[in-house]
């Protein structure tokens, strides 16, 4: 008999079923058909919830993430380079040489190998106040390499592409490295040339993060756009100018910071030098090929050197620092056994401060400046550890830290697989109070190569990046 209630054609607890089944089958099919790891899935889903996007994709991802999160957090089971293996990797990759044409070797080409001969063949030097030997691989070799790229070199650049996505920049925050190399190499005189036919390189000046501020659809999950938008016009540029097939592409470089970079840079620009933040060879980084970008957080682009430096040893009394927000699997892992150790300082989000002060003090007054991947596997610590003259603890599986094809990075920095987080402690107090102060100094040696200036100066973050690249382009360099 009919009441005027409506009847359901299922019994009740048969219908909380399907509405079990399918909010489950939704979760499912969401976390099988992203594109991003696991936990980085579950970020973005919560993040669509609260109405954001996901275009702060690393350390700017902050979303409040507690210290209860993540209790039981589990590291991920991957495939990893030591820091002793990218070495053999980096003199396998000299080997591993690109050739040039089999026609008749251009002026350019045999400037580029004239080059490496002198590199290559340097005569021992130590004598550049400026030069600090221990801090690389090679200072005769970087010394000479600098000083013919000094002399020498000449880019072209791509007037090809629209602002905002192209010849634009941002100057502040984490991916400013890509916007500040931009703008400086845009604005330069000394190595920019208006002729492609002297030019030793190519440059396609490209922001990765217009891009992805520019083209991504919020709450997508999805870059195949971007992907494909760099596709089209690298297709362009190829079908319209000679200079890549003279190469096929390998004098062609380009800088990117965002996390997405690599993935942006894929197809024919795997043969380009790609200068990238997230240099993970787990995604394609080539070392030898591709230079490792630093991530330099510029909070104020009109004083990008503000309030550098640190205290000195004697004045250091915490053993290791770490704070950020609980991205990614290791950072849960490493509060989850040091964050209640009364000798380290391991949070998640420090209570915030203007200018961030109360997180620059304890970089300040650290020995060990703890840098832990987040959702990528860079991390602007890294520079910010030796701006304050703090000794860098990299831990993030298969990241090829800032310049490692000249750098000595394992002089004034400490690696520690994600894996050996339990052993952490351990690890740092077995080194002597007398190797630490030696890496303390060295520290305050390398960290000029670090910095941004509005006019460029000799061996600073522009010169050094593009240093790299020519570096890189000209030990690959293979003659006929």
């Amino acid at each position: 008999m009919d009441h005027g209630f409506l009847h359901y054609p299922f019994p009740k607890q048969t219908t909380r079923l399907i509405w079990v089944l399918g909010i489950s089958l939704v979760v499912v099919l969401t976390l099988q058909y992203s594109e991003l790891p696991i936990f980085s899935s579950i970020s973005l889903l919560l993040s669509g919830v609260n109405g954001s996007s996901p275009k702060n994709s690393s350390e700017e991802r902050e979303n409040n993430t507690q210290n209860g999160d993540l209790k039981k957090p589990k590291m991920e089971t991957l495939p990893v380079m030591s820091i002793s293996q990218m070495n053999e990797e980096l003199k396998k990759s000299r080997s591993s040489l690109y050739s040039v044409p089999s026609q008749v070797s251009s002026l350019v080409d045999q400037q580029l190998l004239e080059a490496k001969s002198q590199i290559e063949n340097a005569a021992f030097t130590n004598n550049d106040s400026r030069l600090y030997a221990p801090i690389y691989r090679n200072i005769s070799m970087f010394k000479r390499s600098y000083e013919i790229m000094d002399r020498m070199l000449k880019v072209y650049i791509y007037k090809d592409g629209e602002k905002p996505i192209f010849h634009d920049w941002i100057l502040e925050g984490i991916y400013a490295s890509e916007g500040w190399f931009l703008k400086l190499m845009e604005e330069n005189k000394q190595f920019v040339t208006e002729d492609p036919n002297e030019a030793h390189l190519f440059y396609i000046p490209f922001s990765s993060r217009l891009l992805e501020l520019t083209l991504y659809v919020p709450h997508s999950h999805s870059r195949d756009n971007l992907i494909q938008f760099m596709k089209n016009h690298t297709e362009m540029i190829i079908s319209k100018y000679p200079f890549w097939n003279r190469t096929n592409g390998s004098d062609h470089f380009l800088t990117g910071c965002h996390d997405w970079a690599p993935a942006e840079t894929r197809g024919r620009l795997l043969n380009t030098i790609r200068a990238l933040c997230n240099a993970d060879i787990r995604t394609g980084f080539k070392i030898g090929k591709d230079v490792s970008l630093p991530t330099t957080y510029v909070r104020s682009s009109k004083n990008p050197l503000k309030d550098i430096g640190g205290n000195p040893p004697t004045q250091r009394p915490i053993l290791a620092f770490f704070a950020g927000h609980m991205h990614g699997y290791v950072r849960p892992v490493l509060l989850n056994h040091w964050g209640n150790d009364t000798d380290m300082r391991i949070f998640a989000r420090m209570p915030h401060v203007k200018g961030n002060k109360n997180y620059i003090d304890h970089m300040k007054s650290s020995k060990y400046c703890i840098c832990a991947r987040g959702f990528a596997v860079h991390s602007p610590r890294v520079v910010e550890s030796l701006i304050y003259d703090c000794v860098p603890v990299i831990i993030s599986d298969n990241y090829v830290p800032p310049f490692f094809e000249v750098l000595n990075w394992e002089s004034f920095a400490v690696f520690v697989l994600e894996k050996d987080i339990v052993n952490l402690k351990k690890v740092l107090l077995s080194i002597s109070e007398e190797k630490y102060v030696e890496m303390y100094e060295r520290v305050k040696k390398v960290k000029e190569q670090f910095f941004w200036h509005s006019e460029p100066v000799k061996y600073d973050l522009f010169h050094m990046i593009l240093h790299s690249v020519w570096y890189n382009r000209v030990l690959r360099m293979k003659g006929i």
